[in-house]
């Protein structure tokens, strides 16, 4: 089936400039340990979700704030670069959003975030900006940027029916579940035990239960990523496993967000379900395969290649 491979998709989030740190193992509390380098990266959960999209042939527009210092003119720049539409993203008067970033020889990471410009994305702001949430094919959003601006963009768009993808990353103890419709919700297995108080390992046997849960939530699709494990998919219909394509990676910084950013491409061009995680899948995987948030997004082509 022909689809529109320029679906207008509305990204609303963060923006960070990452300071990664190499180092051999990750520093317990109150250790310090030798880095072996320090390399400054684009990143902020929003803006890599919206470069994946944008990878993926998606019209993106990014709403967010940036601040009015050098990482701010170079950031918008990068993303300008990358067929991002910014004229929703707003200079305030701040220091752009950063993370700091400790990565270990395994791949593993911590991650401190100094949210900046992003704290400063309001829900008045965000409503300025209703008229572009209210014709796109879908919105993806995520947590890095102030709750109540996020809920704000989930009325606009479930007040027009504009499927909503949810990534509920950082998780927020006060996101008013249930009072707002999730069209799709992204979450690793750990995020899905926090949101529905269940382990996610067990849907397949407390099936019923699972869907009480969602229709509690106020969410009408789950998926559940779970590493090199097969992709969960639940919805009203059942629950289905997408498997995950197989990689030796290298740094696991941007895997989620290439995920959000493929999965809803394909969602807002119309692609069935099961075929937008499978593009998800093989996307997050090759994300892996080089370092740094953005750096190892892949192209559509690069998708289709590791798929075919």
């Amino acid at each position: 089936m022909a689809r529109n491979s320029a679906a207008s998709v509305v990204v609303v989030g963060s923006m960070n400039v990452d300071l990664i740190a190499s180092v051999k193992r990750l520093p317990g509390p109150g250790e310090t340990v030798a880095a072996a380098g320090l390399e400054k990266r684009f990143g902020g959960k929003g803006a890599n979700q919206a470069l994946a999209a944008s990878r993926h042939g998606a019209q993106v527009t990014l709403i967010g704030c940036l601040g009015d210092d050098p990482d701010g003119r170079d950031y918008r720049n990068h993303l300008r670069r990358e067929g991002i539409n910014c004229s929703s993203v707003n200079t305030v008067k701040s220091g752009t959003g950063s993370a700091f970033i400790a990565v270990d020889t395994k791949g593993e990471n911590q991650i401190i975030v100094i949210p900046g410009a992003n704290a400063l994305l309001t829900a008045p702001a965000l409503k300025m900006q209703r008229s572009r949430i209210e014709v796109a094919k879908a919105l993806l959003v995520q947590l890095e940027v102030p709750l109540e601006t996020v809920v704000e963009a989930i009325k606009l768009a479930n007040g027009r029916e504009v499927p909503v993808v949810l990534n509920p990353s950082p998780i927020h103890p006060d996101f008013p579940w249930g009072k707002v419709t999730i069209n799709v919700l992204i979450v690793n297995g750990g995020e899905a035990k926090e949101i529905f108080g269940a382990d996610p390992a067990d849907i397949g046997e407390q099936l019923d239960a699972w869907k009480a849960r969602l229709v509690e939530k106020g969410v009408r699709t789950l998926v559940v990523t779970r590493g090199e494990k097969s992709t969960l998919v639940l919805t009203e219909a059942g629950l289905k496993k997408v498997a995950t394509h197989k990689v030796k990676p290298l740094d696991t910084v941007g895997a989620g967000d290439t995920f959000a950013g493929a999965f809803t491409t394909h969602l807002a061009e119309g692609a069935p379900l099961l075929e937008c995680v499978r593009w998800a899948n093989a996307a997050g995987a090759l994300a892996t395969l080089k370092v740094g948030a953005q750096e190892g997004i892949p192209h559509r082509g690069d998708v289709q290649s590791a798929l075919a």
